[in-house]
């Protein structure tokens, strides 16, 4: 008896996968991944502009299509991911990519001939650069911005993975805790590079900046490998496209047929060796047009069903995975706004410490090192929330997560607006001591620090804390076993949106305005005016995110397990 009872308590080599061991490698990947991806991000232009001889304006298109671009791809690599690849091989081949996109800026940078004459003193006597080195950049570029695209899908729920084992209740927190620190390392490569890869830029040239990039790629790459052995590995399920679309056609054509009130004449797959999914999705009431993509047609004896093909007849679970979608785009597009509010705030600002006094301590602070700033509040903030926040709201609300995610989603929002506002009274004061002093048309910086910046930075900080990592949560736990990557692809894709929404709320505001943003001089522009128009927006957009939130449905799942059976509601998410 005591041997049997040793072997067969044996623990599986499958019980020892996942874990916080695991994540440590994905804690890697991200912070050297992004500290290169970062170091690009807020260094380009002045590479376009001084190395490549691209006009100031073109220089920030091109930059703004660059990460508007690096955002929306990402729906390539979750697609790819759930319908081809693991996560882990999706992750290798991308930073593989990446890497190579590192390589040809570097070889650029270093050898003269692959990139144009540098000005001497005018623009208008540059040499421009010609198709070849034109075509240098952007490959380089793009490689980039397609590997940071896999990686930002498949990374997150590769980490997520090893904290989703159904039959450990006690990894429903975990998986809420490695968000949190998934975020604390994105922060950690984020500061690094704003810092330390800027001033290697700067001051060694920028073969050293992109060589030093392509060397933390690399070691992303080397660490992401390392934790092959302990990672759980999803399987590919096919294409989550393909299965939705197959829903859509399947009820257009079973338009005419009533909805059946028993469940069981909608078709399900119990049978665990059958089904490619490993839960089933219990039926919800909303989009029941979609239903009848399910029904079961049965012949007239009404003894056997009709033979139905996949573009006739779909599960029950096909046309739930089909209704989270729809149910999870209202919350994707109103926190589109937030991101738009972002990009005007990382651009003005940047105009603004143009103006300011730079000196603190006796140190000189460069205006483009301002971003620091949210970071290291993140920093701080990131811990504190996970080891006090998250285990005293827990004892209160019950919930595994301290709140739920579409509640720290709002709170984002909310301090989003607050953000704006703030900014809006920073600048007016800004403004008041340059007419106060007779500094309006001055170059000579204000009597005022630009650490006041500060302010609606750290604010911003705190909201993108809540923000980012409830929509990575949300998107990730919310969607179906065979759509985890894509999903969390899409929650990126508000960034890319917000980037884009950008430029065109510039444009229209400044229309219908006469001009508040209108001229050279920021000392003339109504840029306070500006702030407090976003932060009344924010408000008017957290609304409608209450509408969508309090109208969404979480998902029920019942999930099977050898012989097991249990239903399990999903309202963490």
């Amino acid at each position: 008896m005591g041997i049997c009872r040793d072997v067969k308590t044996q623990p599986k080599k499958e019980k020892r996968l996942g874990g916080n061991r695991a994540a440590l490698f994905v804690y890697a990947t991200e912070g050297l991944e992004n500290m290169a991806f970062i170091t690009i991000a807020v260094t380009l232009v002045t590479y376009f502009y001084g190395y490549m001889n691209f006009s100031l304006t073109k220089s920030a298109t091109t930059l703004t299509n660059f990460l508007g671009t690096a955002f929306m791809l990402t729906l390539v690599g979750g697609f790819i991911c759930d319908t081809y690849l693991s996560r882990f091989k999706t992750c290798v081949l991308f930073i593989s990519v990446e890497l190579l996109g590192y390589a040809l800026l570097a070889a650029q940078a270093h050898f003269p001939h692959l990139r144009p004459i540098p000005c001497k003193g005018h623009m208008n006597k540059c040499e421009a650069a010609n198709s070849s080195q034109t075509a240098i950049l952007f490959t380089g570029l793009y490689l980039i911005a397609l590997g940071t695209s896999g990686v930002k899908a498949a990374l997150p729920a590769l980490g997520a993975d090893q904290f989703n084992d159904e039959k450990n209740p006690k990894e429903v927190a975990q998986m809420s805790s490695f968000f949190n620190w998934f975020l604390l390392s994105l922060t950690i490569g984020a500061i690094l590079g704003v810092t330390f890869l800027v001033w290697i830029t700067a001051n060694l040239g920028w073969e050293w900046g992109f060589g030093i990039c392509f060397v933390a790629v690399l070691f992303a790459l080397i660490f992401v490998c390392m934790g092959k052995s302990l990672y759980r590995n999803n399987k590919p399920m096919g294409s989550p496209l393909l299965r939705i679309l197959q829903v859509f056609v399947a009820a257009i054509q079973n338009r005419k047929l009533p909805i059946p009130e028993n469940a069981e004449e909608f078709h399900e797959i119990h049978d665990k060796e059958a089904r490619t999914h490993n839960e089933i999705l219990q039926r919800t009431e909303q989009f029941r047009f979609l239903d009848r993509a399910a029904i079961l047609i049965r012949s007239t004896n009404d003894a056997t069903t009709t033979t139905q093909g996949p573009w006739t007849l779909c599960t029950m679970t096909q046309v739930e995975e089909t209704k989270i979608l729809i149910r999870m785009l209202p919350i994707i597009f109103s926190t589109v706004f937030m991101n738009t509010c972002l990009a005007q705030l990382q651009t003005f600002t940047i105009q603004q410490s143009t103006t300011m006094n730079p000196n603190l301590f006796g140190f000189k602070v460069p205006g483009s090192s301002i971003p620091v700033i949210p970071l290291l509040f993140m920093f701080v903030l990131i811990p504190l929330y996970d080891r006090i926040f998250v285990p005293l709201a827990r004892k209160i609300t019950g919930v595994p997560t301290g709140i739920r995610n579409l509640q720290r989603i709002g709170i984002g929002l909310v301090l989003s607006a607050v953000s704006m506002a703030v900014a809006g009274v920073v600048e007016t004061h800004r403004k008041s001591l340059a007419y106060k002093h007779n500094m309006v048309d001055s170059l000579e910086p204000l009597p005022m620090s630009l650490f006041w910046l500060g302010l609606q930075y750290a604010i911003f900080g705190a909201a993108d804390m809540f923000s980012l990592v409830g929509l990575l949560e949300f998107f990730y736990a919310e969607s179906s076993a065979g759509m985890k990557s894509l999903s969390t692809a899409i929650s990126w894709c508000s960034v890319a949106i917000g980037y884009f929404l950008s430029t065109v709320v510039v444009e229209v505001v400044n229309k219908v305005s006469g001009g508040w943003l209108a001229n050279n001089n920021i000392n003339r522009d109504k840029l306070n005016y500006f702030y407090w128009l976003l932060s009344v927006l924010s408000v008017m957009n957290f609304g409608f995110y209450l509408v969508c939130a309090s109208w969404y449905k979480y998902k029920n799942v019942e999930v099977k397990q050898g012989d097991a059976e249990g239903k399990v509601e999903m309202a963490m998410a």
